[in-house]
């Protein structure tokens, strides 16, 4: 069976990237407010820019993240995106090849690895530090796969790469499903995804910029907020406070929101298939 066009693969790309920045995603930027000095206009304009090497035909995930990631920066100055194309990059593959996203991780190689540690110098994340082994500052080992599971431990988008985006079928695809069946628009679909995941796993970029506690504490605060809410009552104002709390104390987790646009391509792809 064919797997999808390239052209479909970025359309979908951008849609998810766009429904992100719709929704009300506390500590993120999104369209109810800015922060981190980023904008919603900067996000759009990643997304635009970064579909179309997020897409290429035949290229192998290295490829697809350091194409987006340098389109990104050309036309930003800035990283907003890496995460998002380190997940959506084998989502993308797998979509054009017909193939799980098992067995394009199976196939990641050397250039993979090249790349990647290409593009995360490039885009140089917030808080990245320095690892003891296959630190992004020093050549890329053989085996992308060998990295990743190094971080695995301290970074979820490294550990999905593991354990073959694990977390997606576990709590961002169930969330939606859930959502939908509760009658939620899509916008607070998205909401309920990012929640989700923010309830559910301490966010990465969280935990590399403030530390162990503080992704704890977070984690824990979105846990009792999704008990607290009622998404269907479109609760604006409840969510809008956390948002403000977050970003006063500088807190972005952005991981979270990287693994909502993952959760929104995915199942874009698996329907369209």
């Amino acid at each position: 069976m064919p797997g999808l066009p390239p052209a479909q693969i970025a359309t979908l790309y951008r849609a998810a990237c766009l429904a992100e920045l719709d929704a009300l995603k506390p500590g993120n930027v999104h369209a109810f407010a800015a922060g981190h000095r980023m904008a919603v206009s900067d996000f759009v304009a990643s997304a635009e820019v970064s579909a179309p090497p997020l897409a290429a035909a035949g290229a192998r995930v290295g490829a697809r993240v350091l194409g987006g990631v340098a389109a990104t920066r050309e036309a930003v100055g800035q990283n907003t995106n890496l995460g998002i194309l380190l997940l959506c990059a084998p989502l993308a593959r797998a979509a054009e090849r017909c193939e799980s996203v098992a067995a394009v991780l199976a196939d990641l190689d050397a250039r993979d690895a090249q790349d990647v540690f290409a593009a995360i110098r490039q885009a140089n994340p917030g808080g990245l530090g320095q690892a003891g082994r296959h630190d992004v500052a020093e050549a890329a080992p053989p085996s992308l796969l060998d990295a990743m599971s190094e971080a695995a431990s301290r970074d979820a988008i490294a550990r999905a790469y593991v354990d073959g985006f694990a977390d997606l079928d576990a709590i961002g695809l169930p969330a939606l499903a859930a959502a939908r069946g509760a009658g939620l628009g899509p916008t607070w679909c998205t909401t309920a995804v990012h929640l989700a995941y923010l309830a559910a796993v301490e966010d990465s970029h969280v935990r590399r910029k403030h530390g162990p506690e503080v992704a704890a504490a977070v984690r824990a605060r979105a846990e009792a907020v999704r008990t607290e809410i009622d998404l269907r009552t479109e609760p604006v104002a409840a969510l809008l406070a956390l948002d403000r709390a977050l970003k006063a104390r500088g807190i972005n987790p952005g991981t979270s929101a990287d693994f909502t646009v993952a959760t929104l391509f995915a199942e874009a792809l698996r329907a369209a298939a």
